[in-house]
């Protein structure tokens, strides 16, 4: 971290406690530090945005902190250093000391680590890889709607973490069959995408339908079904990977049944 000195010090900040992040006015601040009271706090330089430095400042602000979601329809790169900057602030607030000794960590001047001088162990920013999946039948997609969305009609692709000792693949044949009953083929890697919910990488795939007949996992889903490519429900909000899966799925099947 480096303190802001001068009051002309400019670009985006990103002022993040426990995963929230500042937005006043429900935006991203941009501008001078002085402008937003800031420029007497420690930060650290994170990133650049069009040619602009974007800024880390953890703290707690006493209003206005809200959550990262609320940047998913801006700028994809923007919200990628966004998230960056919320897991940062979260790894440095939950190693402040040495799961290994119990002393006291210390950042890392040359890399996003925490070091413990006592017994010499070096914490890098934890990410968890994970799978997300849209699954096409001739002119149908699966759709389900996930327990953790139990406020939203939303309905989104399959998903879920890798487990020690999986591939990617094996990932997504074991959570498709335990959230579904179903077996797929055709399995193709398509893109990834960063999401800090808290701190996942999510490596998105299509696939097709090869047998078995679809039974939920309660546990998981409260609901799951075919649904025509033209008659879709409540969709994952653009800008998530999801949303690009279906679409694209969607794609598919206007090409071949219209």
């Amino acid at each position: 971290m480096e303190q802001i000195s001068e009051k002309t010090a400019r670009g985006w900040w990103i002022v993040s406690h426990q995963q929230k992040i500042w937005l006043p006015g429900g935006d991203l601040p941009y501008g001078e530090a002085k402008q937003f009271e800031l420029a007497d706090y420690p930060a650290m330089l994170i990133g650049h945005w069009q040619h602009e430095p974007v800024w880390l400042i953890e703290r707690q602000q006493p209003q206005e902190m809200g959550s990262l979601r609320q940047l998913l329809d801006g700028d994809s790169g923007l919200f990628q250093l966004a998230g960056r900057g919320v897991q940062l602030a979260e790894f440095r607030r939950s190693h402040v000391f040495c799961g290994y000794c119990g002393h006291k960590m210390r950042p890392s001047a040359e890399e996003w680590a925490m070091l413990c001088d006592s017994c010499h162990q070096r914490y890098y920013p934890q990410i968890a890889p994970c799978i997300i999946v849209a699954i096409r039948r001739e002119d149908k997609i699966l759709l389900a709607r996930h327990n953790r969305h139990n406020k939203s009609p939303l309905y989104t692709v399959l998903a879920g973490f890798v487990e020690p000792g999986e591939t990617l693949e094996q990932t997504v044949a074991r959570e498709v069959m335990e959230e579904s009953g179903i077996r797929i083929t055709n399995l193709r890697y398509v893109s990834s995408q960063p999401w800090p919910f808290p701190h996942s990488l999510m490596a998105a795939y299509m696939a097709d339908y090869e047998s078995g007949k679809l039974t939920i996992d309660p546990h998981e889903l409260m609901d799951a079904g075919w649904y025509r490519y033209d008659e879709l429900p409540l969709l994952p909000p653009p800008g998530t990977i999801a949303r690009r899966l279906i679409e694209d799925t969607v794609a598919l099947c206007r090409a071949e049944y219209e």
